[in-house]
């Protein structure tokens, strides 16, 4: 595996290349947001976070704090080395749908189990998702779901050329 260079860190940041592997799980320890359609659908001070090598954090929503009914299971399904097998959700809020645009573990593995049911968000296919006050970017290409705010630091798994991180 060819490790990039990392970029420079600045005051206030982690870097990716610092997150371990397997991935670490633990609590976001503020306030997130998920607006879709023009209305919030998922907000919690209870998020957790997974934070893994080459990915920015990826954010699981307890249940309680997401609007269920906003999401209808899609037949989209995926595995993970770590936490196990993964169902899909897309968003619908009136008009507007969002295919395949969140995702949880119904039967996580051991060492995961507190994401159980827990819902993560695409930032890329939803209108806003939000740590604290600050609007996050969506993690490069189509198949990883990390939200970027100012307090990481890359290069990103899933820019051109990463495939083999």
């Amino acid at each position: 595996m060819l490790r990039p260079t990392p970029d420079p860190v600045r005051p206030g940041q982690t870097s990716v290349w610092d997150h371990p592997r397997p991935p670490a799980l633990e609590p976001v320890g503020e306030r997130v947001r998920v607006e879709f359609g023009g209305r919030v659908i998922a907000e919690s001070d209870e998020a957790l976070q997974i934070l893994e090598t080459s990915h920015p954090p990826t954010v699981y929503i307890p249940p309680a704090d997401v609007e269920l009914a906003s999401l209808v299971q899609s037949a989209k399904q995926s595995g993970c080395e770590w936490k196990g097998y993964a169902v899909y959700y897309d968003i619908e809020v009136g008009e507007e749908r969002s295919v395949d645009a969140a995702w949880s573990y119904p039967s996580p593995r051991e060492q995961y189990a507190a994401l159980k049911d827990h819902v993560a968000f695409y930032p890329g296919r939803v209108g806003a998702c939000f740590i604290g006050d600050e609007r996050v970017t969506p993690q490069p290409g189509g198949f990883y779901g990390g939200w970027i705010t100012s307090r990481v630091a890359g290069p990103f798994k899933g820019i051109p050329g990463s495939m083999g991180w």
